[in-house]
């Protein structure tokens, strides 16, 4: 009769901490106002198009009330869109 040997896990490392790897996830809201308030379009080509705030637009009084603390943060925002299904491919934000 074969004797098996007790069960002995793997050792795990400690788990690092995230916090100091990844940003907070991007606020609906600042989606939100790059769709309604952008004011810079780049074709990309096949129906897309790449929708930015300019520094000027990001000045306006307007969008500063509509964002507040996120203004910076919508600075580096861009929103790939397309242009003949209406919806958003993806959203980039740069680090």
């Amino acid at each position: 009769m074969a004797s098996y040997r007790p069960y002995k896990p793997a050792y795990a490392r400690p788990a690092r901490k995230l916090e100091t790897f990844e940003r907070p996830t991007l606020p609906a809201v600042v989606v939100d106002a790059v769709l309604r308030f952008h004011d810079e379009e780049q074709d990309q080509g096949a129906g897309r198009t790449l929708l930015r705030l300019s520094q000027r637009r990001l000045r306006d009084k307007e969008l500063r009330a509509a964002l507040g603390e996120l203004t910076q943060r919508a600075a580096n925002v861009s929103i790939l869109w397309n242009e003949r299904e209406g919806e958003i491919i993806r959203v980039l934000e740069a680090a």
